[in-house]
């Protein structure tokens, strides 16, 4: 059938519809890796009663931003989902949908212009995550295109070079017979170079290894001890077991554990199994958007990792709370963080609950159990402060922060509230309690951390 690709929606997909039939107008269909404007002749995969999905056959009229993918996997891979538009284009296209999800889940008509920020478009990865197989002969690879069968691939366009050099180390181990059976996972994470310019070489890589219940551990050890001897730069491999129950046990560790990323701001340690950001060409320009020209008296982190925001904040603000529920990234952010900073092992509802009704930080000595025992973690701190926070910034995983905390953030009242967030449907969805607790929206930023890719980074700087 010929389809007209009205627009680009979030999750990759053009939207089209279907011929209206006498039971009213047709049914929304959604085909990958198109561009809106275009007609195409394609072939349905699945029809359910709401909608339905398809392949495009043929590429009928294109649209002008159409340009040649110029990777080989590109469409059989799962990774990228813009390669068929030029840069430029791409962040045209991100624009528009971030605007109508705030549009039409928060109501909200922006009252000021989306700030755009680009990246180079290619090798900006700092971290990549390949699938590992090794029977019946070794691969290693990414899902294939909306499934979880592997595809293999020995080089990746939008990672940076030396995790590229890393994963031709490891398929040459594994064509070697290196490989051990367990390990279904292997994960690349490339520090910055020594004085923090991403232009600049990068100078270790750090591996971690998922691992099946049944892996052995000396097995494990001998081909990560074989992979560090096989590429200098990779400083060590740490090896976990799939989590139970929701705990990863840690399985092998050989060499470093944890690398140091150097930025502009500030120089992190960050440990196996610790989440960073992935663009080393925008890590400098995120932490600006946020923290530029921030001062007062309190500031609260929330979601802090180990500390990307906390440490830049510190420079300007008297007393920083950094409130994060991972253990691991917990240990990296009490080293990250300067002096008036002060950590709480906690999630944050449980955190922000404990704050108490107003906003007001209960009075506690620096370094004292801050709350009742327990209620917050592990021995979590508040400085010696009776009022407000001057500013909350919240950076939630894709899921964003629920109706419960986006709650409990309005009833906190900080005067400033920043919002980092990677999905603008749950960015959409959280803002409605923050409007309708007072908050509008003073800037907002377009920071474009995953060319190729429909995901999208923005930056909400709300004030009451």
């Amino acid at each position: 059938m010929l389809l007209n690709i009205e627009k680009l929606i979030y999750g990759g997909d053009g939207l089209a519809r279907l011929p209206a039939d006498s039971r009213g107008p047709g049914k929304a269909v959604f085909v990958p890796f198109v561009l809106a404007g275009e007609k195409i002749e394609a072939a349905l995969t699945s029809e359910k009663s709401g909608f339905a999905r398809a392949h495009a056959e043929a590429i009928i009229e294109p649209s002008p931003h159409r340009v040649p993918p110029p990777c080989p996997h590109f469409a059989r891979c799962g990774g990228c989902h813009y390669q068929q538009a030029s840069y430029p284009h791409q962040l045209e296209i991100k624009k528009e949908i971030l605007r109508e999800n705030l549009r039409r889940i928060a109501r909200l008509e922006l009252p000021c212009e989306i700030q755009v920020h680009p990246s180079p478009p290619w090798n900006y990865r700092n971290r990549s995550r390949l699938q590992v197989r090794t029977r019946p002969d070794f691969a290693a690879g990414y899902f294939k295109f909306a499934s979880h069968e592997l595809l293999p691939v020995e080089e990746c366009p939008i990672s940076s070079p030396l995790i590229n050099r890393g994963i031709a180390a490891l398929w040459k181990s594994g064509r070697a017979g290196q490989a051990v059976e367990g390990v279904r996972e292997v994960e690349f994470f490339a520090n910055s170079a020594a004085n923090g310019d991403p232009d600049e070489k990068e100078s270790n890589l750090l591996l971690e290894f998922l691992c099946a219940p049944e892996a052995r551990r000396a097995a494990v050890r001998a081909w990560a001890e074989e992979l560090c001897a096989s590429l200098p730069e990779i400083a060590g491999v740490v090896a976990f077991r799939e989590p139970q129950k929701g705990v990863q046990e840690p399985l092998v560790t050989v060499g470093a554990s944890q690398l140091t990323y150097r930025t502009k701001h500030a120089a992190y340690r960050v440990s196996a199994g610790s989440f960073f950001q992935t663009n080393r060409f925008l890590i400098d320009e995120l932490i600006g958007i946020v923290t530029a020209s921030r001062s007062g008296e309190l500031a609260l982190d929330l979601y802090a990792g180990v500390g990307l925001f906390s440490t830049a904040l510190a420079g300007g603000i008297r007393h920083i709370v950094s409130v994060e529920s991972s253990q691991t990234a917990t240990k990296d952010l009490q080293y990250n963080l300067p002096v008036n900073g002060k950590v709480a092992n906690a999630g944050t509802e449980q955190y922000l609950a404990e704050l108490g009704h107003k906003g007001r930080v209960e009075p506690a000595a620096t370094g004292q159990r801050a709350v009742r025992q327990g209620a917050v973690g592990n021995g979590a701190v508040l400085p010696r402060v009776l009022h407000k926070p001057d500013l909350m910034v919240v950076d939630p995983p894709r899921g964003g922060l629920g109706d419960r905390v986006a709650r409990l953030l309005g009833d906190v009242g900080a005067p400033r509230i920043t919002y980092v967030s990677c999905d603008p449907a749950t960015l959409a969805r959280d803002l409605v309690p923050l409007l309708a607790a007072g908050y509008r929206v003073d800037q907002i930023h377009l920071v474009d951390l995953f060319p190729q890719t429909y995901h999208l980074e923005s930056v909400l700087h709300l004030i009451r």
